[in-house]
């Protein structure tokens, strides 16, 4: 089926056959005839299979009728991350040639002024992350009334950031009589929740198993050691031997290693950049356009580039630290072996690590192989308090008794001699502390367990 088949309009069918494209994807094909059926539509599939122009070819079409009012959009397409945001409406650009549509984007880092200022022309598409949308709404400067069609893209995302209360209060100022489309990679019981909320009656457009990874992409692990000079070292080492690296995303956990990462990796003499979400815009910007044409080879980052970013021809992957959540596995994958390409996704894993892969098999269904032996299992590993939990805590909330400061002592009474105040010292119900190698009296009491201050002598006035 070609995209004429699927009831766009001329201008947008010229519009996808210039930018190179006639077959659409398995979710396009699914989802634009109920999206122009004007029905709430829940989109399921693995990232890279074309999402965005799912929605985008549809809205282009619906927008042909109608015109823009001032400060009320008449679409709202609400994306997690600025970047995200930036490439959805590049793909309106590239698709509207010939439309005479309004596009207006609210992310943080811009101006506020500009952004207004385009606000009040009017607009056709307004694109937003939540947070600065919300900052344009309490200012009185953004009315959401006339929103005819909402998108909720990359919704697992949005619950990774922290942005469903947001979500749910922006679906409160829209009109309730809006169409709605959701679209997420991984469908978690609290994404369900969320779409029964905002969606009535939907179509359910499922392309792919939830959580699963592109089959063009081969998967590895390789053994490393655990310290991270360790694994900077095992990781030079196979980016310099990968057969067909060309690119590469190389993903850390925290924004502090992408930032050390990255040092070393010019250090050692390799033409790379970063991407963390502690940059400025203009910073993120320009090390994501070098690496899109070509200019970095590598790209350091954090899982803010996990998701949905449009960068094709990725050929290799790095998971420089196991993600914390399986999911986010998935997402990293799914940067290379876009579009039908093949991609190889490779995974650093040390003695530590062999819960978080067991999380990753169990959600993708997929044995991961290591190149080479894997990491002798850690004797530590798993091993806690049996009172604690994580960084030390009981598991009632409380720091464990030991780590508690005890209460102090009463005071001796006067005329009181040490021996008796010694006997009374210890609280009731609590285990005397563990005796000390001092000397001990054999004509007395045992008094090795208390501190110095409680043996000195009592002067009676």
């Amino acid at each position: 089926m070609s995209f004429s088949h699927l009831g766009l309009s001329d201008k947008v069918v010229a519009a996808v056959e210039a930018a190179g494209y006639t077959i659409p994807t398995p979710i396009q094909e699914q989802a634009i005839p109920h999206v122009l059926a004007h029905r709430d539509v829940l989109g399921i599939a693995q990232t890279g299979t074309g999402k965005t122009a799912a929605f985008v070819l549809p809205m282009l079409t619906m927008l042909e009728k109608g015109r823009a009012r001032a400060r009320m959009p008449r679409t709202l397409i609400l994306e997690p991350t600025r970047e995200l945001a930036a490439q959805v409406a590049e793909s309106f650009e590239k698709y509207g040639l010939k439309h005479k549509l309004n596009v207006a984007l609210l992310i943080g880092g811009v101006s506020f002024d500009d952004q207004d200022t385009k606000l009040v022309r009017g607009v056709d598409v307004l694109i937003a992350t939540p947070g600065r949308l919300l900052d344009h709404h309490e200012r009185g400067r953004l009315l959401l009334t006339g929103v005819e069609l909402l998108v909720i893209d990359e919704a697992d995302r949005m619950l990774d950031m922290g942005f469903i209360p947001d979500i749910e209060r922006i679906g409160k100022l829209v009109p309730f009589t809006r169409q709605t489309l959701f679209f997420t990679a991984t469908m978690p019981s609290e994404i369900q929740r969320i779409a029964d909320t905002f969606l009535h009656n939907p179509e359910r457009v499922e392309v792919s198993r939830p959580a699963t990874t592109a089959v063009t992409v081969s998967q590895i692990l390789v053994s490393s050691g655990r310290e991270p000079h360790e694994k900077r070292e095992t990781l030079r080492s196979h980016i310099r031997s990968a057969p067909g690296l060309k690119n590469a995303i190389i993903f850390c956990n925290r924004k502090r290693e992408v930032a050390l990462l990255h040092k070393s990796l010019v250090r050692h003499g390799f033409n790379a950049v970063a991407l963390h979400g502690d940059l400025d815009q203009p910073a993120r910007t320009a090390a994501l356009e070098q690496f899109r044409r070509g200019e970095a080879a590598l790209l350091v980052a954090s899982d803010v580039a996990a998701r949905g970013l449009d960068i094709p021809e990725v050929s290799h992957v790095y998971n420089f630290d196991v993600p914390h959540h399986a999911d986010d596995y998935v997402h990293r994958v799914g940067r290379t072996g876009r579009a039908g390409r093949s991609g190889q996704a490779v995974t650093l894993v040390t003695s530590e690590d062999s819960r978080a892969v067991e999380a990753i098999e169990k959600l993708t269904g997929q044995k991961l192989v290591f190149e080479g032996a894997p990491p002798a299992p850690s004797s530590h590993e798993g091993r806690r308090h049996p009172s604690r939990g994580p960084r030390g805590k009981a598991r009632n909330g409380r720091k464990p008794a030991h780590d508690r400061a005890s209460p102090s002592p009463k005071p001796a009474r006067e005329g009181a001699s040490p021996s008796a105040t010694a006997q009374t010292a210890p609280s009731i119900g609590r285990p005397a502390p563990p005796k000390r190698s001092q000397p001990r009296d054999e004509t007395g009491p045992d008094l090795s367990h208390l501190p110095a201050f409680l043996l000195r002598p009592v002067r009676v006035s």
